[in-house]
């Protein structure tokens, strides 16, 4: 039996006896596709959406691969985008004269307790060693390297003091999402910096911030600087990098006039506006919310959010439509919730903005604490467009949670036109005014976080006692020449600033911002290889000879695969060669060569000794 299908075995193609065509390596010193693992599929018959993310043209392109939800393996080709990324903040780094270091990845609860963060860490992983010691994959490494550096350094003389590293981090993402944008997992550059007084750690951050924007000139892509919020990190000053994309999280607001450029999170829910006349806020409404003669009627809508213990409801009422003295129809408006949380804080209410339901959340919680001496609390407020109604609409409320008024403990916030505080509950809509300059008008940009800057002061140095001794004349202000200089010293914690980079998520956003209906197109600092010289059949020879031509100026690969040229042209367009040179027609015609560069529009024929300065001449603006 077995003889007698041998020969039907033997016709069979190997994959389908579940066995592997071996590759035939071509080792010769130059970096060929076949010895690349490069698991893409040339031409798809599924044609590429411009309005996918980036993730999915990284996987059809063979650059990653997904391994657990918010978990990515990185292939060959995205290691090599990774490294050059690298490579470039390296270079960065080092005009800032800052030391690499390689922190482990495991970090101590106990010195998380100790700066205070450990209770906000719902997105840590935790975990315990067999002696049951308490352990947490880092997100970030302020505690650590605050407690390095305070045990190795003492003296101010070792100051200042940069130590940046570039490494695995960690959050136990609620909702992975967008791939590498927003994972569990994930790659950042963090530079840590370290000096004795206020006025050094500014100078410091201003000489990051010029590094910073060295490194993202050299990406050749639009980006925005924008003053940020320093969140749970602490500090008192904070920027943001950002790409300007349609995938974005963030909305970041700029001036058409001014430099005013500012992350939305900043909006602390108070009026900015420097004409304080009636009309600058609500053009064509009176303060009592009617109508005016000619003037539309306002649309009024209520946002609800409710605090973290759920016993306080808050309520905000803002103008549906606005009018403005450069539109003929009302505009619409949507409310910013990071305005009013900012409100709520300063109220000394902690709003948990996850919660779907809020008014389901206080009622629940509410009547089932009814014997609490707590009393729910409900905190309404009024966007300066609105006018404050004369008997607040509590009896809703009341009835819900079957309580008197008495029972409650009611507030409201009833600033509105003709007061000296106004509260603006409302997202900026493109168009306004701007608060700095009056004279310019704000647009609004959905746009990717890619670096974020914060002066840290002694935010984290004081609680882990990270401290050095200073001469107090280096700590005071200028004094009288004649006047001999304190040789006391003081000992001081040390001032701190944390400036970070997202590696893995610059790769996606880079990825989203350039893309289009052929695939990827990376920059030039970035690309896997710089360019890709693509053979026809029989042209193998003089692929060599161009590959050879080009090595010692370009990073290059040579496509070498035993496939025909439209598959291979359509394999460099989805993987993004910056450059495409073809061995075709051309040669065969008349011994010239196509050079293709889609991101510049280019595509000419050039003889091989032209060859050479032309690609670098295309590299150059890439």
């Amino acid at each position: 039996m077995i003889s007698r299908l041998r020969p039907t075995l033997g016709r069979l193609p190997p994959r389908a006896l579940g066995l592997q065509v071996q590759r035939n390596l071509h080792i010769d010193g130059r970096s060929r596709v076949s010895n690349f693992w490069i698991p893409t599929g040339g031409i798809s018959k599924k044609p590429i959406d411009g309005e996918k993310d980036a993730n999915d043209l990284l996987v059809r392109g063979g650059f990653l691969r997904q391994a657990y939800s918010g978990v990515f393996h990185l292939l060959p080709l995205g290691l090599r985008v990774q490294d050059k990324l690298e490579r470039l903040i390296d270079k960065h780094m080092g005009s800032l004269g800052a030391s690499k270091v390689s922190l482990s990845s495991l970090s101590s609860q106990e010195l998380w307790e100790q700066s205070g963060r450990l209770g906000e860490g719902s997105e840590l992983f935790r975990f315990k060693d067999r002696k049951e010691t308490p352990f947490l994959l880092a997100p970030t490494h302020e505690e650590e390297i605050t407690t390095l550096v305070g045990n190795l350094t003492t003296s101010y003389k070792s100051l200042p003091l940069r130590v940046y590293q570039i490494s695995r981090k960690y959050r136990d993402e609620a909702r992975p999402r967008q791939g590498l944008l927003r994972g569990r997992e994930f790659i950042m550059k963090d530079l840590y910096t370290f000096d004795y007084s206020a006025e050094e750690a500014l100078k410091t951050y201003k000489a990051v911030k010029v590094a910073y924007t060295g490194l993202f000139d050299e990406l050749k892509i639009p980006y925005l600087v924008a003053a940020a919020d320093s969140g749970n990190m602490g500090g008192s000053l904070s920027h943001e990098y950002h790409f300007i994309s349609p995938k974005g999280e963030d909305n970041v607001v700029n001036c058409s006039h001014c430099d005013h450029v500012y992350n939305e999170e900043l909006a602390d829910g108070k009026t900015h506006i420097c004409d304080e006349s009636p009309s600058s806020t609500a053009p064509g409404f009176n303060t009592d919310h009617e109508a005016v003669e000619g003037g539309p009627t306002i649309s009024t809508g209520m946002w609800m959010a409710v605090s973290h213990d759920g016993n306080t409801i808050v309520r905000g009422w803002y103008p549906k439509f606005s009018m403005r003295s450069d539109a003929s129809e009302p505009v619409e408006r949507h409310v910013n919730s990071h305005a009013i949380k900012a409100i709520a804080t300063a109220a000394g209410i902690d709003l948990d903005l996850s919660v779907e339901k809020p008014l389901e959340r206080w009622t629940k919680h509410v009547t089932e604490n009814k014997s609490s001496t707590q009393r729910p609390r409900v905190l309404d407020l009024y966007d300066s467009q609105v006018r404050v109604y004369q008997r607040p609409p509590l009896s809703d409320l009341l009835e819900k949670i079957n309580c008197a008024a008495s029972d409650v403990d009611y507030s409201k916030l009833d600033l509105f036109p003709g007061t000296s505080n106004k509260l603006s509950l409302v997202r900026v809509h493109d168009g306004d005014q701007c608060s700095h300059c009056a004279q310019g008008s704000l647009t609004s940009h959905p746009a990717v976080e890619l670096g974020h800057t914060f002066y840290l002061g002694t935010r984290y140095s004081e609680v882990l006692n990270a401290s050095v001794s200073v001469k107090s004349s280096l700590l005071e202000g200028p004094s009288d020449s004649q006047a001999k200089p304190s040789t006391q010293e003081q000992i001081v914690p040390m001032q701190m600033g944390c400036h970070g980079i997202g590696v893995s998520r610059m790769i996606s956003a880079v990825a989203n911002r350039l893309a289009d209906s052929k695939g990827l197109n990376w920059p030039r600092a970035m690309a896997p290889y710089e360019v890709v010289v693509v053979p026809g059949k029989g042209l193998e020879t003089v692929a060599d000879q161009v590959y050879d031509n080009l090595n010692t100026t370009a990073d290059v690969i040579l496509d070498d695969r035993d496939k025909g040229m439209g598959w291979k042209l359509g394999d460099a367009d989805m993987i993004g060669y910056p450059v495409i040179v073809v061995v075709g027609h051309g040669w065969k015609k008349n011994q010239t060569l196509e050079v293709q560069c889609r991101r510049l529009g280019v595509k000419e024929d050039v003889t091989l000794e032209e060859l050479r300065t032309a690609v670098q001449g295309l590299l150059a603006q890439l």
